[in-house]
C-alpha cells in the first residue's frame, strides 16, 4: 500500500481530525518566508541589512523603531492578492464532510478561511485584522498597507495602529490557544503539515494529541524523532492533498 492510500485509509477510519500547519502550507501559494529579508527595498532611511529578521518581527522593533517595523510589515505581510492552494482547499472540503474538527495554523495570512474553512485557530494571529494599541479601535486589512503615514495612527485617538499578529516577545492569544488545545486533545487523528516543528511554543501543541492516527507531511525530512506508528510523507503538502482528493473523488 502506498503512502497516499494509507493516508486515505486513516482518514476513512477517523471521525475527529485536526490539522496543524505551518509556513509550508502557504509557501505553495507564493507567500515568502517572513523571516527572510531577501527582496526588501532598502529606503535611504530604512536599511534592513543591519537588522536580524527576528528583530524586524519583534515587539521591541514595533515599540522602539516603528518606522522600520511598519516598512518591513508593508513589504512582507501583504497577502491580500494571494490565493489558497490545494492544501487549503482540501482541508475546507474535509471540514464539509464533518470529519475535520479544526485547523490549527501558525500562519497569519487568512488563506484557510479564504478557501472556506470555518473552524480555524490562528495561534499567531492574523495580518487581516488591525487595531489601535491605545484605544482598541479596529481597522480593516487595507488600513496599514494603504496608509501614507510611515507609522499608521488611529483616526480617533492618534494611537499607533498595528496588525493583530503575535510578534516575538509577545504571548499567544489565549482564546485561540485554548481552542486549539481542546481540538487537538479530543482528536482521533492529527495531520501535521508544512512545519518543521521547531517554532515554540506552537510546536509543543502536538504533545496534547492522544489519538490513534498521526501523519506528518513536510517537504523536507524533520530533524526530530517520530514514533514507529507515525505516517511520514516528505512531499509538498499541496501535491499530497491533490493526490488524496483524486483518490477520494473530491474536486478541489
Amino acid at each position: 500500500m502506498g503512502k497516499i492510500e494509507k493516508l486515505k485509509e486513516m482518514i476513512d477510519e477517523s471521525n475527529r481530525i485536526v490539522f496543524f500547519g505551518g509556513a509550508g502550507v502557504s509557501t505553495e501559494s507564493g507567500i515568502p518566508d517572513f523571516r527572510s529579508k531577501d527582496g526588501l527595498y532598502n529606503q535611504k532611511d530604512v536599511q534592513f541589512e543591519k537588522y536580524q529578521p527576528e528583530y524586524l518581527l519583534s515587539h521591541s522593533c514595533l515599540i522602539h523603531e516603528p518606522k522600520v517595523y511598519f516598512e518591513f510589515h508593508r513589504q512582507k505581510m501583504d497577502t491580500r492578492k494571494i490565493e489558497p492552494n490545494n492544501a487549503h482547499k482540501y482541508l475546507a472540503k474535509l471540514e464539509e464532510t464533518g470529519k475535520l474538527i479544526g485547523v490549527v495554523t501558525q500562519n497569519i495570512d487568512g488563506l484557510h478561511q479564504k478557501a472556506g474553512s470555518k473552524k480555524v485557530f490562528e495561534i499567531h494571529g492574523s495580518a487581516l485584522r488591525n487595531y489601535c494599541m491605545k484605544c482598541g479601535t479596529t481597522y480593516p486589512v487595507d488600513y496599514i498597507f494603504d496608509s501614507t503615514e510611515d507609522i499608521p495612527t488611529c483616526d480617533y485617538c492618534g494611537g499607533v495602529v498595528r496588525a493583530d499578529i503575535t510578534l516575538y516577545e509577545e504571548g499567544l492569544p489565549n482564546d485561540q490557544v485554548e481552542g486549539a488545545i481542546n481540538a487537538i486533545s479530543s482528536a482521533d487523528m492529527m495531520i501535521i503539515g508544512g512545519t518543521s516543528l521547531t517554532v515554540y511554543p506552537a510546536a509543543s501543541f502536538v504533545n496534547y494529541f492522544r489519538g490513534k492516527n498521526l501523519v506528518i507531511i513536510n517537504r523536507d525530512p524533520l530533524d526530530i524523532r517520530v514514533g514507529e506508528n507515525v505516517l511520514v510523507i516528505n512531499e509538498k503538502i499541496g501535491e499530497v492533498f491533490s493526490q488524496l482528493a483524486e483518490l477520494q473523488n473530491i474536486k478541489l
